[in-house]
């Protein structure tokens, strides 16, 4: 059975301000997130740090530039994420990063990319943080979206869309390719934003490990009834 695993955090730094800052962004977060930008106030947010409200100013100049680094945070974490799936080189841009040898393989790495995205986005508690915070900006949108559709969004579908290319030979950037692998991102995503009414229409008391390998099957059974229609309609 198909197991979801974790995935390796970004290293960060421990001086005392660097861990006032990393302390303040996730605060920021969390905060953003859950109550909006224009509903938290930099008093929350340094109560929610343990830190002195005078340090975001040091920091990050004041509370849009908390917002742009949490922006930048979200980015690393995925990038991160999505590097171990898809190849380190994403993060860079680079469209040759982990190439699939033959459609077997590429197909092979789209399965491996839909677990990535389940034991990230679906298992894990930060990963909530994260799609509370974008589902906020993509409602209203900023620079800080622009951060985050730069940094991940658009080189991680692009990625996705090439190796969906390599897999079944249609064209990466055709409408039906992009439209395609959104769907495939989209079916993870639900889980989390939907998560209280999954659990409880499936009488889940929390989704972790167990809940979240199931969900896998779910969608690799998706992935496998879309790959066998678009093959068979090639034959």
């Amino acid at each position: 059975m198909i197991k979801p695993t974790a995935p390796e955090m970004p290293r960060r730094e421990t001086s005392p301000a660097d861990l006032t800052r990393a302390a303040l962004v996730r605060a920021a977060l969390k905060l953003f997130g859950r109550q909006g930008f224009d509903g938290t106030s930099t008093r929350q947010i340094a109560a929610e740090a343990q830190a002195n409200i005078g340090s975001i100013a040091y920091h990050f100049g004041g509370k849009e530039g908390l917002r742009a680094a949490a922006a930048d945070y979200i980015v690393e974490t995925i990038q991160t994420v999505a590097g171990q799936a898809l190849g380190a080189g994403l993060a860079l841009g680079n469209n040759q990063a982990g190439a699939a040898s033959d459609p077997e393989t590429a197909r092979m790495l789209l399965f491996a990319a839909l677990e990535r995205m389940v034991g990230f986005i679906v298992a894990q508690p930060q990963a909530g943080e994260i799609v509370q915070f974008v589902l906020r900006e993509l409602s209203h949108p900023t620079a800080a979206l622009d951060r985050i559709y730069n940094g991940v969004f658009e080189p991680t579908h692009r990625r996705l869309c090439q190796i969906w290319e390599q897999a079944t030979g249609e064209p990466a950037e055709s409408e039906r390719t992009r439209l395609t692998v959104f769907t495939l991102i989209g079916q993870v995503v639900y889980f989390r934003i939907g998560r209280e009414a999954v659990m409880r229409r499936m009488g889940w008391r929390d989704i972790g490990a167990t809940e979240a390998a199931k969900v896998v099957s779910a969608v690799s059974d998706n992935l496998s009834a879309i790959l066998a229609s678009r093959m068979g309609s090639k034959s």
